[in-house]
């Protein structure tokens, strides 16, 4: 076969199969369809708002210490010749009880020299008030009116007797000083007390300013707490017709049980911000803190230093919507359900604690806040709940 021939053949098929594809992209049949669109509404729950007087509970951390802390010190010198039992850290006292006894030999005989010359000048004063008397008789015989009256005090001996009487006062005073060093040599505890340190026993040398030991009283603690100063307005604290504050739960969350708490009250607000946090400082009191008495025997013991969490009972606030802190969405918004579509309130919320928010305009009553969280937001949206009518339906045709 030519070439010229070959090459007629294959134009030839090239026309035939281009006018086979013509043909049949001209006759394809035209799709009609008919239907609709349907919009679903997105599935969501929601509480109801309601309004009223509620009372927050003001959470916050804080740290346990003594109301009475001292150290004990004696105020003369000497050995230490006994020691209470009970005079050991982890050890209870009473009050007024003899916590260590310093040799008090020397003061005794200090007392007894102190006391022999009161007595000498006591005597003294005698003797010269019987020079009183008869100085008296001898001026009378010399007859005294052309003395002045500085010569007739020298006559009368009066300078011998003020000189007596001011020994007698020098005495009294010596002795009752000797007297105050012999008591001080009993060193006893000034309150009911824990003992937390005890530094020294039988034998040892103590002077005036050494520390001999600490001791804090058992009545009462405090938790110094710190809240935020725009908080201080919601806690009441005691004034002349309550005795105590607000109640307040304390738990110590690193070694108590859950359950395991103990009740406060709030008794002082420091008019200082802590220098760190620049956070306002309350004080809680906490009475009977280690559980001497018959009622608290069973509830945990509060340990100096320990960190705590409070929970205070803050002032009843009025007028307000409460919802969960987690309802407050971005930008300080809420979600309402509103006739079956998104409604994104703005809300001023006047407070809120570790639970609520407490919110005094953007919400109604009876208000349906959204709890769903949504992947779309915004104005409009429509909603729906279980059991309503889930799609909205949109006829449309296309040919």
């Amino acid at each position: 076969m030519s070439k010229k021939k070959i090459v007629i053949i294959s134009l030839g098929i090239l026309v035939a199969a281009a006018l086979v594809t013509f043909l049949i992209f001209m006759t394809e049949p035209t799709a009609k369809s008919e239907g609709a669109t349907k919009e679903t509404a997105m599935l969501v729950n929601y509480v109801e708002a309601e309004k009223g007087t509620f009372t927050p509970t003001i959470v916050a951390t804080g740290t346990v210490q003594a109301v009475e802390d001292v150290m004990i010190s004696p105020l003369v010198s000497g050995q230490i010749i006994r020691r209470a039992d009970g005079f050991v850290p982890g050890g209870n006292v009473k009050e007024g009880e003899v916590l260590l006894q310093i040799d008090p030999s020397d003061y005794r005989n200090t007392v007894a020299l102190r006391r022999s010359e009161l007595s000498q000048a006591k005597t003294d004063l005698q003797v010269e008030m019987g020079r009183q008397k008869i100085a008296e008789q001898d001026l009378q015989l010399i007859g005294g009116d052309s003395l002045s009256s500085q010569q007739k005090d020298l006559v009368l001996r009066q300078p011998q007797l003020e000189a007596v009487r001011a020994t007698i006062e020098s005495a009294e005073a010596g002795l009752s000083q000797a007297q105050l060093n012999l008591n001080r040599t009993t060193i006893r505890a000034p309150f009911d007390a824990h003992i937390i340190r005890q530094n020294v026993t039988i034998g040892s040398q103590v002077a005036p300013g050494d520390n001999l030991g600490r001791l804090v009283g058992t009545d009462y603690y405090w938790v110094t707490v710190t809240v935020p100063i725009g908080k201080l307005k919601y806690l009441q604290f005691p004034d002349a017709n309550n005795d105590k504050g607000a109640s307040v739960r304390i738990q110590n969350t690193s070694s108590w049980e859950e359950d395991e708490y103990r009740t406060g009250y709030l008794d002082k607000q420091v008019g200082a911000l802590d220098n760190q946090t620049r956070l306002a400082r309350v004080l809680v009191k906490v009475p009977d803190p280690l559980g001497y008495e018959s009622g608290n025997s069973e509830k945990p013991i509060m340990i100096i230093g320990a960190f705590v969490e409070t929970q205070i009972e803050g002032k009843p606030i009025e007028n307000v919507v409460r919802i969960d802190r987690g309802l407050v969405r971005s930008n300080e918004t809420v979600w309402v359900m509103q006739e079956g579509k998104l409604s994104v309130r703005d809300v001023n919320i006047q407070l809120q604690d570790s639970k609520y928010a407490y919110i005094s305009e953007g919400l109604n009553d009876k208000d349906k806040i959204v709890t769903t969280n949504l992947s779309t937001v915004a104005d409009g949206i429509p909603l729906r709940t279980e059991g309503s009518d889930s799609t909205q339906v949109k006829n449309s045709r296309q040919e």
